[in-house]
């Protein structure tokens, strides 16, 4: 995921400059951060950037304070007590994708989603969310024939876009929760002989740089450019203070981007 690896970039570049080495440590599931949460207790690494998503209870994060691990934890919700918390205001911005095609006159809006988009929480259930909340804010009924998997890859974006069209009455608007599905749901749009935005609207999420590229261009959710470089500053000042910094803050900045395909 290009998110994912930008910010890769961004902790490597800081690790070679202060003398650090990086690991990746996968935690989505919660026997994987669990796994997680007992190498970093045994001291597997100085400080951890952390962003587990629906599985972050698994890492218990008094234990790793406890532990003096030096930590910043990208979540929307959980209080900074000992580290630092990155938000990531997403569901606004989400929202305001979400009103402009409804108010664009779209009234048959399909959801493609995360395969965990309904969970209670993590950054996809923050999607789904925003979808439901914008239904009610303009009075449309919840339709569950439109709300469909297919966002994790490319291949289930298209077949899940592929099987909205085939319905009696096909969506006439698609809310991809990842940029790389809403480029897939234009492909199978174009595919079927309809027209982006003519036929149907698009709008992804995440700002892929993809999105600039294909046509037409890909109206979008996220950040305006891909940068975690506050990100990694917050870890690597902690990870390299005499004595430990208050907790810190940081909100993301995201936005809808409206381009041409809604």
């Amino acid at each position: 995921m290009p998110t994912y690896d930008e910010m890769a970039r961004e902790l490597h570049a800081a690790a070679d400059r202060t003398g650090y080495g990086v690991i990746v440590l996968v935690a989505d599931s919660p026997a994987r951060a669990a796994h997680a949460h007992a190498l970093l207790r045994r001291g597997i690494a100085d400080g951890a950037l952390i962003w587990a998503e629906r599985f972050l209870p698994a890492l218990d994060l008094d234990s790793l304070v406890r532990s003096r691990l030096a930590m910043t934890v990208i979540d929307n919700s959980v209080v900074p007590k000992g580290f630092d918390v990155v938000r990531v205001p997403e569901r606004q911005a989400c929202g305001e994708a979400l009103d402009h095609m409804i108010t664009s006159g779209r009234r048959r809006v399909a959801f493609v989603g995360h395969r965990t988009g309904r969970e209670p929480d993590g950054e996809a259930h923050e999607r789904y969310v925003a979808y439901l909340d914008a239904l009610a804010r303009h009075g449309l009924a919840r339709d569950e024939a439109l709300i469909f998997a297919g966002a994790d890859d490319r291949v289930a974006g298209y077949r899940a876009v592929e099987a909205l069209l085939r319905l009696p009455e096909p969506p006439d608007a698609v809310f991809a929760t990842s940029d790389r599905a809403a480029i897939n749901a234009m492909w199978a749009i174009r595919d079927s002989g309809r027209s982006v935005p003519g036929d149907a609207a698009v709008v992804g999420v995440g700002n892929l740089p993809e999105g600039q590229v294909v046509k037409p261009a890909l109206s979008t959710a996220g950040q305006p450019h891909l940068d975690y470089s506050g990100v990694v500053q917050l870890l690597f000042d902690r990870l390299t203070a005499d004595h430990p910094p208050a907790e810190r803050e940081l909100v993301l900045p995201w936005s809808f981007i409206r381009r041409e395909s809604a």
